[in-house]
């Protein structure tokens, strides 16, 4: 029975497939988006600067999110499906040391703010001047994703850190003017 359960581990490799599928997906998708915001800066009399800033910052954060895919995909695989060297590990950047779910939690919330400020920004450059108060809901939706974020973060680093403080020795009360004086 012990052994059926740690086979199910392997049904994690199904999940790291699909994030690295959807990394090279979300890469296409990027690179399209950069070939027409070159398309736009090539034919300058069709349309505004504020369009190519918009297409570029779109294929920046599908570039961005892409790769966070990919970083999914590895810590999946290896953090659940295969262990790897402790020597390997090493090698790493920092950034694709992932501990555990709770990490992987953060950074995705990390990625829907990014997504959401880089839309919301789109969204400003497209409307150009026509901007009505309707257009705040997303800031504030991105402040209490934001919020809730620093929450989480907070638990998540109070939960993984054990402050160990070792014994004070009592403090002894220093003596007065008179008293060393007199010794």
């Amino acid at each position: 029975m012990l052994h059926f359960i740690l086979s199910l581990r392997w049904i994690t490799l199904l999940a790291a497939a699909g994030a690295a599928i959807g990394a090279l997906l979300i890469f296409g998708v990027g690179g399209i988006k950069l070939a027409h915001a070159v398309g736009f800066a090539l034919l300058p009399s069709v349309t505004s600067d504020l369009t190519v800033i918009a297409a570029v910052m779109q294929a920046t954060d599908a570039f961005l999110f892409g790769l966070v895919l990919i970083v999914f995909a590895y810590a999946i695989m290896f953090g659940f499906a295969f262990d790897l060297p402790k020597r390997a590990k090493a090698k790493l950047p920092q950034w694709m040391r992932v501990s555990g779910i709770s990490e992987l939690k953060i950074t995705l919330i990390e990625v829907i703010l990014v997504y959401l400020v880089v839309d919301f920004a789109t969204d400003v450059v497209e409307v150009e001047t026509r901007i009505s108060w309707e257009m705040l809901v997303k800031p504030v939706a991105i402040l209490f994703i934001a919020a809730s974020l620093r929450l989480v973060w907070v638990s998540h680093i109070g939960s993984h850190t054990m402050i160990e403080e070792e014994p004070k020795e009592p403090t002894q009360p220093r003596p007065s003017k008179g008293e060393r004086a007199q010794a």
